[in-house]
């Protein structure tokens, strides 16, 4: 049990909800009975018992429905939207929140936007060349000959 407290003992003064979770895990997995994994982490029972049973406050219910909206945009653009984009989703459906704040709640549900990779094509729409002199000698080429046999330009001619 020094190992526990060694591990989650600042983290459970940061956050209870930790402290909370590792107790319920020790009873859970290794059949710990909750009055010695509290002794451990340097917690009374009455306030483990407060934490677990209590309802969750305004700010977690609506850090709850923020995570349920970022996770439905996210999936809705295929999982292509990194948080500026989810942000800027979320002001326009009415959300007062940050960026930082979808930031750091993407990257607690372990969301990350993907990078759309465009294809990258060889040949310009317009055709293979695009260099003037070549282009001259190909509008050349294609002309239709209007009278067979007969020179159409003298090349000494300078």
């Amino acid at each position: 049990m020094q190992a526990i407290r060694g591990l989650v003992g600042e983290v459970a003064e940061a956050d209870p909800a930790v402290a909370v979770g590792v107790i319920s895990s020790c009873k859970a997995e290794q059949k710990i009975p909750h009055r010695v994994a509290c002794r451990a982490l340097g917690v009374s029972e009455s306030w483990f018992y407060k934490w677990r049973d209590r309802a969750p406050t305004a700010r977690e219910e609506r850090r709850q429905r923020l995570a349920e909206e970022i996770e439905e945009v996210f999936h809705r653009s295929g999982g292509t939207y990194g948080s500026p984009k989810v942000f800027i989703e979320l002001v326009r459906r009415g959300w007062r929140v940050s960026v930082n704040t979808v930031a750091k709640l993407m990257a607690e549900l372990g969301l990350a936007g993907r990078k759309i990779r465009r294809r990258r094509w060889v040949c310009k729409a317009s055709g293979p060349v695009s260099h003037p002199a070549v282009t001259e000698r190909h509008r050349f080429l294609r002309c239709q000959v209007r009278a067979p046999g007969r020179p159409v330009a003298d090349a000494s001619s300078r």
